[in-house]
């Protein structure tokens, strides 16, 4: 048997004066930019968006804002409508980022009470005369801090991270495109015009005569959901199951608490979803058992307590606010923020510009002089 030589290379390797090709590197793809008005939570990175009241923000359990899919519950006793003006700014932060804002039993109307945005001129100024230095909102002698934000603005509030090593603090994209402010300032004296392009819808409260007064509710809003989806939306409940807006069959435990599970069940399956709700307690104690599972259903609930008598001066505190609950989200949880986690007291402010919280104390006690049966004793060391 004969074997002849054929010219077929078996695995032949590469000839060491053949050159090696470069390997073509992939495309740079631009980073996606943030959306407005969102930002990752300084605890775990949860992407967290602002309320519209700094102050409030501070006290959502360090996370410096509201958690995405996270509801917070405003209860306030009497009847004043305090938790109105919280709700009317996280209405106008939304508004003004451009997100998706669907306002629950409220008529078209209370809209028309939001407040303005205010300018940069116009921030401290709070007696509204005009002035060289009180219109600038600026200090001559603090110049320096301007970029420092003020105190109680949350967890990292406006500071800014310094710029890297070798870069320029200016660069042209900063003086082209500005940032977006995480959270606006606002002016309750004065009105919000409505952008055109906003995405604002409003549901009507469920007929008297309604069998199940909250099924049209969730369809309707079910529907917007999906229609804004995957962009950032506000859900808000203003006055939940007044008697003004809801049959008396709402306050029934049977469609109240279905209705709040949907509630919670679209909040965790929708990540780019928030919501705010007010809960007269006038009419619905905290001790009963309807409102203990409205708590236990909401992630984060406030209660603003106002004192019986009216402020005596502009700028005194008005009543005292309460965090029963705060958002955890994620397996590291998170802390409380400000002076919840001290102990501290805390009282809301309302002028006729903004509405602060912060911590409370009693003010100094006055001697009585010249009263009747007031003692003068002298103590001898």
């Amino acid at each position: 048997m004969s074997f002849r030589k054929r010219n077929i290379v078996i695995n032949r390797g590469p000839s060491p004066h053949t050159p090696t090709p470069t390997p073509t590197p992939p495309a740079a793809t631009a980073p996606k930019p943030p959306t407005p008005g969102i930002r990752p939570s300084p605890i775990n990175g949860q992407p967290t968006t602002s309320t519209g009241t700094p102050s409030l923000d501070a006290l959502l359990a360090g996370h410096a804002g509201l958690p995405l899919g996270c509801s917070v519950l405003i209860e306030e006793p009497g009847t004043t409508d305090f938790g109105g003006a919280l709700l009317r700014y996280y209405a106008a932060e939304g508004i003004v980022q451009g997100h998706a804002v669907t306002v629950v039993g409220a008529p078209e109307a209370w809209v028309r009470d939001l407040p303005a945005v205010t300018g940069a001129e116009e921030v401290g100024d709070e007696t509204g005369s005009g002035g060289a230095e009180k219109g600038s909102g600026k200090m001559k002698i603090a110049w320096r801090y301007e970029r420092l934000g003020g105190f109680g603005s949350g967890i990292g509030g406006s500071r800014a991270p310094p710029p890297p090593a070798g870069s320029s603090t200016t660069t042209p994209a900063d003086t082209t495109a500005p940032a977006t402010p995480f959270c606006h300032t606002y002016d309750l004296t004065k009105r919000l015009t409505l952008p055109p392009t906003s995405k604002l819808a409003f549901i009507p409260p469920p007929p008297p005569t309604s069998a199940t007064p909250f099924a049209h509710i969730l369809t309707q809003l079910t529907t917007a959901i999906t229609t804004h989806s995957p962009h950032p939306h506000r859900i808000l409940l203003p006055s939940l199951l007044s008697p003004l807006l809801y049959p008396p069959s709402a306050a029934t435990p049977s469609h109240l608490l279905p209705f709040l599970h949907a509630l919670r069940a679209l909040l965790r399956s929708h990540p780019a979803l928030t919501l705010m709700a007010s809960l007269p307690l006038e009419l619905y104690p905290r001790a009963s058992g309807l409102v203990r599972w409205a708590e236990v259903l909401a992630d984060c609930v406030v209660e603003l307590t106002p004192f019986g008598h009216s402020a005596k001066e502009e700028g005194s505190p008005q009543g005292l606010v309460r965090v029963w609950k705060v958002p955890v989200v994620g397996e590291k949880g998170g802390g409380v923020g400000g002076a919840v986690g001290r102990g501290e007291d805390l009282a809301f402010v309302v002028t006729r510009r903004r509405f602060e919280i912060g911590p409370y104390s009693l003010p100094p006690m006055e001697e009585e002089e010249g009263g009747k049966g007031a003692k003068k004793v002298d103590v001898d060391f």
